[in-house]
């Protein structure tokens, strides 16, 4: 394994202890491991919080800021962050209008966020609505979940409620814009080689050269089926074919299309796939509106690339073009 670590134990909070020197607008707190938008919190405005297992950057707390997360809880690396650290964040950026958790469909940060939500409530009375991110067609359940995965809608999620959150929407509408782009999206991804744990010294899984995982999960979960490595065009397809199967994006308005690197993916390639991606949208009716390239979700050092379809509507337009000023994501500012 060679990475850029002095420890592995110490890999999350030396991170973050970076981010906070990288980015004085962001106010980190190591000892709770928990990044907050400097202003946080922001009177009269829901707040938004996700967070997760570390191991994703720049999801999630690089897109603490300006219209997107109030605060972003870091995991280790691919562990869920305990109800402590949740119940923390949730008080510190509440304002009064209420807190939107944004949550991943894995077993331990849906059990703990869960948790956090009711001690969050029952101490101190902030109301909290919590929605949970499944959008991935690959698998029903997995090694981590009942039920389907969260993955790429998550960041799609955070941009379009967070701006919703900044435009002073009430509580329930955020709520509901994360519900409707959770239940308009659908992602699947793909691996040319596995990530590699820190703390576990050595690739999750084996992939032998010429090989590929078609609907692999970002802790290196296993997908639909390994298959021999194909082209770029040819593997397009079958990224998108589950998509298209399971949700009709030809009768809309249009779609955000995201093309996201899994964490060793250079962009040459994964503009290259979004090249293929688009023309194969063009050629089924699927038109899109907007698009997203780059590594906004990541599996550590995976190769790779996930696709991800959302369905949108004049008001998600307005939302995704809305100021954004955060270390992962940024325009109109």
């Amino acid at each position: 394994m060679k990475k850029l670590i002095n420890a592995p134990e110490d890999v999350v909070v030396e991170s973050l202890r970076g981010m906070a020197a990288a980015h004085p607008g962001l106010r980190v707190d190591l000892a709770h491991r928990i990044v907050y938008r400097a202003d946080a919190p922001v009177p009269g405005k829901v707040a938004l919080v996700s967070g997760g297992g570390s191991g994703h950057e720049p999801l999630h707390s690089g897109f603490v800021g300006l219209g997107m997360l109030d605060a972003a809880i870091a995991g280790e690396v691919f562990t869920s962050p305990v109800p402590g650290q949740v119940v923390e964040a949730t008080k510190n950026v509440d304002s009064g209008a209420g807190v939107v958790h944004i949550v991943k469909n894995y077993t331990g940060d849906v059990m703990n966020f869960e948790m956090a939500a009711e001690i969050a409530a029952q101490e101190t009375g902030i109301e909290v609505v919590a929605v949970i991110t499944d959008d991935d067609v690959a698998v029903q359940d997995s090694l981590y979940t009942a039920g389907r995965r969260g993955v790429g809608v998550t960041v799609l999620a955070e941009k379009l409620a967070g701006a919703a959150a900044e435009a002073g929407r009430p509580l329930q509408q955020v709520a509901d814009v994360v519900r409707r782009v959770n239940a308009n999206g659908r992602s699947i991804g793909m691996a040319l080689t596995s990530g590699t744990v820190p703390a576990a010294g050595r690739p999750t899984f084996d992939l032998p050269e010429g090989e590929m995982e078609i609907g692999v999960g970002i802790h290196g979960e296993p997908g639909r089926r390994r298959v021999p490595l194909a082209p770029a065009g040819q593997i397009a397809g079958q990224l998108l074919d589950p998509i298209l199967d399971d949700l009709d994006f030809t009768d809309g308005d249009g779609v955000i299309a995201f093309v996201n690197g899994l964490g060793a993916t250079p962009l040459i390639e994964l503009y290259l796939m979004y090249g293929e991606v688009a023309a194969r949208l063009e050629k089924a009716g699927v038109r899109v509106v907007r698009s997203l390239v780059g590594p906004y979700i990541t599996s550590l050092d995976m190769a790779g690339c996930s696709v991800t379809l959302l369905k949108v509507d004049d008001d998600l337009v307005r939302l995704w073009d809305a100021p954004v000023n955060t270390p992962g994501l940024r325009w109109g500012v």
